[in-house]
């Protein structure tokens, strides 16, 4: 006989960074859609915090307190903060599809998006082999930004490179001219952006435009680097500044192997209003994956006993193998790096040969953040 879980699904899908929030929502959804683990059926309980923090603390509350014991949820850095404590109070586990900043653990948290050995690091490297040696940085003004910056800047001047300014601006500002004009006086060999939702996009086109009106070759003088910046962003950019920016990811939706495409296939027919596909995507719809094979693996929803059998699962994800480090409760994942096209997709110029392990306090790395672990080195594909 089947088992039947409630599971919590938590995305802001209104607000000022909803774009990639809504295709997070979309991955999960689909991996609930698939129901490939035998004895087990899934009913999503699907909430939306609307970008706003106390919402998250308010519907976290709400669905532990009505028994649900998992939930897939949250994007940004300060809402995971915001939500864990109620996890823990609750002894429930959240399953956290999002590229982060690390040097976090819960005992009540499994990490399913990529830690900063696994991004960062392999965007400095690739960045002071093949681009220049000076950055600007910019972000949205709280802890992602915050946090990965300072990650970037300590490795960067650990390679004997520099950060020449940093800025940081409101969550949803879409005023960049005088950040523009300070990138631009500055003149870095690439801009470091943190930036999330309206903001990213909007500073994409001002800084394009600023470009152009100078005769200045945006993408190939200035580059601008993410380790955030995904397919339904460039969507939303729009065509006069979509091309030239780097990306460094797990996932990218162009890949070709037999996973990836037939997780592109899926996603676009259950979801053909869009978000696109993307490693956020692809994070909640593996977070949802091996959720469901741990409930079905251990028989239960008890906390202890999916955390132990998730630890147990092997994934053969969009992006390549995945599992879960039962040391930090992070995943193994393949670091990559792209260029996005007119298009709006990304063509993969290097990666790892293979999944690497999570370092989330850069405790691998000696001396510190000087060079990536071993494993990371990315082998060119373009």
């Amino acid at each position: 006989m089947s088992k039947h879980y409630r599971i919590g699904v938590m995305f802001s899908t209104t607000g000022p960074y909803s774009v990639v929030p809504h295709s997070m929502l979309n991955g999960a959804l689909l991996a609930v859609a698939e129901q490939a683990a035998p004895g087990v059926t899934i009913e999503p309980v699907v909430v939306n915090p609307g970008g706003e923090l106390t919402r998250y603390a308010e519907l976290s509350r709400e669905l532990l307190q009505s028994g649900i014991r998992h939930v897939v949820g949250c994007y940004t850095s300060s809402s995971r903060k915001e939500v864990i404590p109620y996890f823990e109070k609750h002894d429930a586990l959240l399953w956290y599809p999002s590229h982060y900043e690390g040097f976090e653990s819960s005992n009540n948290v499994i990490y399913t998006g990529a830690s900063p050995n696994q991004h960062v690091l392999p965007l400095v490297d690739h960045m002071l082999a093949h681009v220049g040696s000076s950055a600007f940085c910019i972000g949205s003004n709280y802890i992602w930004a915050w946090e990965n910056t300072r990650i970037f800047r300590e490795a960067m001047m650990a390679r004997g490179a520099r950060v020449l300014a940093e800025r940081y601006v409101p969550v949803g500002d879409t005023e960049f001219d005088q950040v523009v004009e300070a990138i631009l006086e500055a003149r870095p060999s690439f801009v470091f952006n943190n930036l999330i939702g309206t903001s990213n996009y909007a500073f994409f086109r001002a800084f394009r435009s600023a470009c152009l009106a100078r005769g200045i070759d945006q993408p190939r003088v200035i580059p601008v680097a993410s380790c955030t910046l995904s397919e339904p962003e460039l969507e939303e950019i729009g065509a006069e500044a979509v091309d030239g920016h780097l990306s460094s990811s797990v996932y990218f939706s162009s890949l070709s192997s037999p996973a990836s495409l037939a997780f592109t296939r899926a996603y676009r027919e259950l979801f053909p209003g869009g978000p696109s596909s993307s490693a956020d995507a692809e994070a909640s719809y593996i977070a949802m994956k091996l959720l469901i094979l741990a409930l079905a693996d251990a028989g239960t929803d008890d906390v202890e006993a999916v955390k132990d059998a998730a630890t147990r699962q092997h994934l053969l994800a969009p992006q390549g193998e995945v599992r879960i480090d039962p040391q930090t409760l992070h995943a193994y994942l393949t670091p990559r790096i792209g260029i996005s096209t007119a298009a709006a997709r990304f063509d993969v110029l290097v990666e790892a040969p293979g999944p690497v392990r999570p370092d989330p306090y850069l405790v691998q790395s000696s001396p510190r953040y000087a060079v990536a672990p071993r494993n990371t080195s990315l082998k060119v594909v373009k």
